[in-house]
């Protein structure tokens, strides 16, 4: 019995193809240790035929971030408010794949000259001020300490990336969602 041929695949599943097998290249081995031949190899294809869907190793990745920001089976939507933000945590940890390559990527991003800090550094600024409007929203200005909004949105983000590092050393020994539950139960205070 001989194999059927394969398929072969239209330009956007193609697409799609290349760009699940180099978030997966990435979190292996971030940025400056993955190659476009890993990626290549990892969809069938020739170095030669990944640049003919992305022009360039950063390229490539800038397109791997902003389509995990912009697929909703891998993000479902920023916090509309601090009750979204547990639940977007609990989101996160069915998706380890992500949750890794966007860690791995993002701590990268920190070097000189690393080609996804400017997407970081305007992603970052954007959820700061989306969860900081959230907390003046539902919070109001006057937070425990003396805590600005921008400065909750600042700690509940680290707090949120910390948890996603330790997670993924160590998926078993917590739950991420309830202890985000429970920072953001800090931030309302006793009285809320």
């Amino acid at each position: 019995m001989t194999a059927s041929p394969r398929r072969r695949a239209q330009p956007g599943e193609r697409r799609a193809e290349i760009l699940t097998a180099a978030r997966g290249v990435f979190a292996e081995r971030g940025y400056r240790g993955a190659s476009l031949a890993a990626v290549a190899e990892r969809v069938g294809l020739t170095q030669q035929g990944v640049l003919h869907y992305f022009p360039s190793k950063d390229a490539l990745l800038i397109e791997v971030l902003r389509q995990r920001d912009q697929d909703k089976s891998t993000v479902p939507h920023e916090p509309a408010g601090l009750h979204d933000v547990e639940r977007l945590v609990a989101f996160n940890a069915t998706q380890p794949g992500i949750v890794q390559s966007f860690t791995v990527l993002s701590a990268e991003s920190v070097t000189d000259n690393h080609p996804a800090k400017p997407f970081f550094v305007e992603r970052y600024r954007g959820v700061r001020a989306r969860i900081a409007e959230a907390i003046r929203d539902e919070l109001g200005d006057e937070l425990p300490a003396g805590l600005t909004a921008e400065g909750a949105a600042s700690l509940l983000i680290a707090v949120m990336d910390g948890l996603q590092v330790q997670w993924l050393l160590s998926p078993d020994e917590l739950d991420m969602a309830p202890l985000v539950g429970q920072f953001v139960a800090l931030l309302r205070g006793p009285s809320r």
